[in-house]
């Protein structure tokens, strides 16, 4: 069961129309699967065929109805909105695409809510059972903290290149970085000019992807990032192209940048506004970077982008990053990350609740918490007060606890939903 499993039966049961979002291969068709008696797939030409000559068949095939890979026909979703306008039923259609709607396309506000679902997090993927859960570390009740596990490095450098995508974490070893390879080949190939972006230079795509990548869990700036790709290059490609690159990705909801957290109107107002960078998975980082699991574990990898601390802790990051999103997106919180304007305090992940309560969490690649560690959480707590519910250290050690300093350490393959 995926975590968005509970939240598209919550909305089915009231709404009419749900829309999944998410890049190809996250499961967004099987789980829409279950859950209906109709499935119109426009990866078919007929089926585009047979809805241009007869655009009120959606409305009469019986419900629910997927809507699967609606971008390929952008009608459809303007057909959806109809049909929702003119009184369909709770839970009548679902559907599924893999690039954002067009600006031409009308954004189905009021009538479409959109699910983004990303790729397995580590409590998805069954490897170990979670024995705290972020549920009760947004609860403000400050729970016990325990649990204990083998999981270790070595292992959490393995997950980072079996991926969260279903298709792909299951294959052979030998057959997985092919996979990530091919995935990353079709992007470039076939789904930019899907989107109607021509690529005229494939390679500087590429390059500029890896140096992307490279920047995972960092500020970068994307001039920083574009003079990574093209270095030793006299001929640059211009700075509107390396945007229209970012641009396209995000429609394809590959790029998963996280935000930086405004705070609020009492506290906090000198913060920096930089996204951090994230690819949608962390294997396709490691991908993009040709780097595998035993290279990570040894702390082995490029660098071109300039970051702090070595490539495996800035992926151990981002898998971290991405289970705590996938949770939080079921709860409808929201997820960003923390740096003061100069930079003096940072913290890696910031989760806030509707009423603007948060949860701070720094991402750590040791076995345990030191003090040094801990600093910016203590500061942030010094200035939030009641308003921070609790405070965690994320690492890769056996043991989960509270420092006597009231903040947890939970290793990160016992954080859970």
């Amino acid at each position: 069961m995926r975590a968005v499993d509970q939240r598209l039966d919550e909305l089915l049961d009231g709404l009419p129309a749900v829309a999944i979002d998410g890049a190809k291969g996250v499961g967004k068709t099987s789980t829409a699967r279950r859950r209906v008696a109709t499935v119109v797939s426009f990866d078919d030409p007929d089926e585009i065929e047979l809805t241009s000559a007869d655009p009120g068949r959606l409305a009469r095939l019986p419900a629910p109805v997927l809507v699967d890979e609606w971008q390929r026909y952008p009608r459809s979703w303007d057909l959806v909105r109809r049909a929702v306008d003119d009184g369909a039923r709770a839970g009548a259609f679902l559907l599924t695409g893999s690039a954002s709607p067009r600006a031409s396309v009308h954004s189905g506000a009021g009538r479409i809510v959109r699910v983004r679902m990303r790729p397995m997090g580590l409590a998805e993927r069954g490897v170990v059972e979670p024995t705290v859960s972020l549920a009760s570390l947004m609860s403000g009740e400050r729970p016990e903290v325990r649990g204990s596990t083998t999981f270790g490095l070595r292992e959490y450098a393995e997950e980072i290149v079996r991926s969260g995508f279903p298709g792909i974490r299951g294959l052979p070893e030998r057959r997985r970085a092919d996979a990530i390879t091919g995935y990353l080949d079709a992007v470039v190939e076939h789904d930019f000019e899907e989107l109607g972006h021509v690529v005229r230079r494939p390679e500087a795509l590429r390059r500029w992807l890896a140096a992307f990548a490279a920047a995972t869990s960092t500020t970068a700036s994307y001039n920083a990032i574009l003079d990574a790709a093209t270095a030793g290059e006299s001929d640059k490609p211009a700075k509107t192209t390396s945007i229209a690159y970012r641009d396209t990705l995000a429609r394809l909801w590959l790029l998963d940048e996280l935000p930086a957290w405004t705070g609020s109107p009492n506290h906090l107002l000198s913060l920096g506004q930089v996204p951090k960078h994230h690819l949608a998975d962390p294997a396709l980082v490691a991908g993009l970077l040709g780097v595998g699991a035993d290279a990570l574990a040894e702390g082995a990898g490029p660098a071109p982008v300039p970051r702090d601390g070595l490539l495996v802790g800035a992926l151990f990051e981002s898998l971290v990053t991405l289970g705590v999103r996938v949770a939080a997106d079921v709860r409808g919180d929201r997820v960003s990350h923390f740096r003061t304007r100069r930079g003096d305090h940072e913290v890696d992940l910031v989760v806030q609740r509707s009423d603007g309560r948060a949860l701070a969490i720094e991402v750590k690649l040791a076995r345990t918490a030191q003090d040094a560690d801990v600093k910016h959480l203590r500061w942030l707590r010094e200035q939030l007060g009641d308003d921070l519910l609790d405070a965690v250290v994320v690492t890769t050690g056996p043991e989960a606890y509270r420092r006597s300093d009231g903040i947890a350490v939970v290793p990160a393959a016992l954080l859970g939903p």
